[in-house]
């Protein structure tokens, strides 16, 4: 496809798809090497979800003749500002103008684009800005929006998050920035964003006047220390959340991605205009959900359990994987970032991985886009999800390390 299609045109014309759908098309005729194959692709927990959620939502299933409001009920927007003071020490988060529930967090990072567009006043294409590799969300929504996705290298020279010194200097790039999408901890990387890095990045939204979206799904699950939030960082400013956004959900803090429960919370104004978008265009949060969400978020005791699970599963990588693919267990979130450059290309080495031992992972190289050179950051790397039970990710981290020996 050439660079002449607009971004519409160029989804329209599938010039854009998804790492799972190439990741499918690498592999149709190919078959897994075991009687037991393991997926380590989708970021989908396994883990337990919390026992009393399928009860909240049977007791409100009379909700389903009702449509629910699209900024949901006092109680979950109550839920969530309060879980926000525990986590983030925000006692001030106003649950009716600063939070904005959504039906998870991608669902939001879509929609929160197009007011980040429109409020733009730009003299050439506004730009997207996002780390490369990155959240294929973040390029679907720049292209959506008719906008220019503008890849930031996301690399271990760059310790793995945007360097924001080289951003700095682009004042050109800034100027025209309407958003810049930026996950902690990172995905595919698991590296945290220092309070410092998070404080950069907010001057530089409030300088350029772009909208700084902070993906923070995977918050909850770390290794030793508790990643800050863009909010705690954005509260200690004299402008308070200015020109900031954080996204969160359920999906990853309390094993229940099919819930399909999130949020959005700081920029009163921006969050008024966002739901007023949503109001338009998109779904409300059934009833069921969204009560059993506000259970969910007042409950802290099942994601110190699910926490645990996963460190459990670390001990086992690090045991595992010590001195091989360039190991180094991650800040934060459930992904390895497996260094396969002496095996060749990361779609060879998934390819002969599946085929020789049943293990599906994702090539690098289809979480990325390319630079000029043609190539992407992830050309040498796979990610890895820890998804499944202690022992399933024990077999498949024996079958990966094969590879190796």
């Amino acid at each position: 496809m050439t660079s002449e299609l607009t971004g519409l045109q160029r989804l329209a014309a599938g010039d854009t798809v998804s790492a799972f759908t190439r990741l499918r098309r690498l592999l149709v005729d190919v078959a897994p090497g075991h009687e037991r194959p393991i997926d380590l692709t989708v970021g989908e927990p396994h883990e337990r979800m919390p026992d009393f959620v399928a009860d909240a939502m049977k007791a409100a299933e009379g909700s389903l003749t009702k449509y629910t409001p699209i900024r949901c009920s006092d109680a979950l927007r109550q839920s969530i500002a309060a879980w926000v003071s525990r986590r983030y020490g925000i006692a001030d988060l106003d649950p009716v103008r600063e939070v904005h529930p959504l039906n998870g967090s991608r669902e939001g990072l879509f929609f929160a684009l197009m007011p980040a567009v429109g409020r733009k006043r730009t003299s050439g294409p506004p730009a997207v800005l996002m780390p490369n590799p990155n959240y294929h969300t973040y390029n679907g929504s720049a292209l959506a929006c008719q906008a220019e996705p503008v890849y930031l290298p996301a690399t271990q020279e760059t310790g793995f998050l945007p360097d924001l010194d080289a951003l700095a200097s682009d004042t050109d790039l800034l100027s025209r920035t309407a958003a810049f999408y930026l996950c902690s901890p990172s995905n595919p990387q698991g590296r945290m964003a220092s309070a410092e890095y998070l404080h950069r990045a907010i001057q530089l939204a409030r300088t350029y006047d772009f909208m700084l979206f902070c993906d923070e799904c995977y918050s909850e699950i770390y290794t030793t220390v508790p990643p800050p939030g863009v909010l705690e960082v954005a509260a200690a400013t004299s402008e308070r959340f200015e020109n900031v956004i954080a996204f969160n959900s359920l999906s990853k803090r309390s094993n229940l991605p099919g819930l399909r429960s999130g949020f959005a919370a700081g920029d009163g104004a921006f969050l008024e205009t966002l739901a007023e978008i949503r109001n338009l265009i998109a779904p409300q949060m059934p009833g069921p959900v969204e009560h059993a969400s506000v259970a969910v978020w007042d409950d802290d005791a099942h994601v110190e359990i699910i926490r645990r699970a996963y460190q459990e599963k670390f001990k086992v990588c690090d045991a595992m994987l010590s001195g091989k693919f360039g190991y180094r267990k991650p800040d934060g979130g459930f992904f390895l970032w497996l260094n396969v450059s002496e095996f060749g290309d990361s779609r060879d080495f998934v390819v002969t991985l599946w085929q020789r031992y049943g293990v599906k992972v994702v090539p690098g190289a289809f979480l990325a886009q390319s630079e000029a050179d043609g190539r992407t950051p992830g050309d040498f790397y796979v990610r890895v999800a820890l998804v499944h039970d202690l022992e399933t990710t024990r077999d498949a981290l024996k079958r990966v390390v094969r590879l190796a020996d």
